[in-house]
């Protein structure tokens, strides 16, 4: 089901939880919204649809990639990047790093270790800073 974007600071600000199987419709949920946004977003974490629990997705092409508790084991390469949030107006500055290894499950619960590099990397460090409550 599509949901509302949250844009409460106070609420985003908010630590997000481990996800268990009891949260899989909030994967669904998640993607259904994503897909919605597509135009103006390519990455969203879960408490951007009003639940704080650590579940992100991300588009790479026209795939949509679920992660959940995604776990950044290593960062390599850091950079300045500039990013805009679909729950915040404009764009602020950040550092992110161009290589990352990421532990995480997918939808079915399977476990995967992971290089990414790049945007996607980039779009993902996003996504796991509103786990910590870090806004941009």
């Amino acid at each position: 089901m599509i949901k509302e974007i949250v844009k409460d600071v106070l609420f985003l600000e908010q630590k997000s939880e481990l996800a268990t199987k009891d949260d899989i419709e909030v994967v669904n949920d998640l993607i259904d919204t994503l897909k919605a946004n597509l135009e103006h977003c390519v990455g969203l974490a879960a408490n951007m649809i009003g639940v704080k629990k650590r579940i992100l997705v991300f588009s790479i092409g026209n795939m949509i990639i679920p992660m959940i508790n995604p776990v950044i084991l290593k960062k390599e390469k850091a950079y300045e990047a500039e990013e805009y949030c679909l729950s915040l107006i404009g764009s602020r500055k950040t550092t992110r790093y161009e290589t990352i290894e990421v532990e995480y499950l997918d939808k079915n619960f399977n476990k995967h270790k992971q290089i990414f590099t790049g945007f996607t990397a980039q779009i993902i460090q996003h996504e796991v800073d509103h786990f910590e409550g870090i806004i941009i």
